[in-house]
């Protein structure tokens, strides 16, 4: 659920890489939202985001990274760097929007609404690390899932196959 003082969490907008606003709502299908970085140790997972997306972005399914560097700095770089490294190490053909905050009092709007959402546990509040998942649905629901739990792991799989099926 969104903040009484935000819009629906799929009508946020947020800067794509090349600097246009974006939203969530723009993609047809439910989204899976991750804090991205470069450098840390859950780095491979880009790996399983990419596949998610090839297995089910026929479907509807849109994966978005979203860089963030609060985490011991773990994405440094610039945009374009980050954006050639995700393309060539990865081959991530899934959009980045460029670089957030996704915890603190200058965390982006998106996140303020996200972090709403508990996880399995019922434990909402500051995002973790980086790689923390926030499948958005059609209808603006959201399910989160924390960073070890790898992309490929059969509770996201199975939230994303029910979300398609709406």
């Amino acid at each position: 659920m969104a903040a009484p003082d935000l819009p629906p969490v799929r009508d946020i907008p947020f800067a794509g890489a090349d600097g246009t606003e974006r939203t969530l709502a723009e993609f047809p299908g439910p989204v899976l939202l991750v804090n991205v970085a470069s450098k840390c140790g859950l780095t491979p997972q880009y790996e399983q985001l990419e596949q998610l997306q090839r297995t089910y972005g026929e479907r509807g399914l849109t994966v978005v990274g979203l860089p963030c560097n609060q985490f011991m700095g773990q994405e440094p770089g610039s945009i374009e760097q980050i954006l050639d490294y995700c393309a060539t190490t990865w081959g991530v053909s899934f959009p980045i929007g460029d670089k957030v905050k996704v915890n603190g009092p200058n965390a982006h709007p998106l996140y303020k609404a996200l972090k709403k959402t508990p996880d399995a546990h019922g434990k909402a509040g500051r995002v973790a690390w980086n790689f923390e998942k926030f499948l958005v649905r059609t209808d603006g629901s959201v399910a989160r899932f924390r960073p070890p739990q790898k992309p490929d792991d059969p509770e996201i799989v199975a939230a994303i196959e029910a979300a398609l099926e709406r």
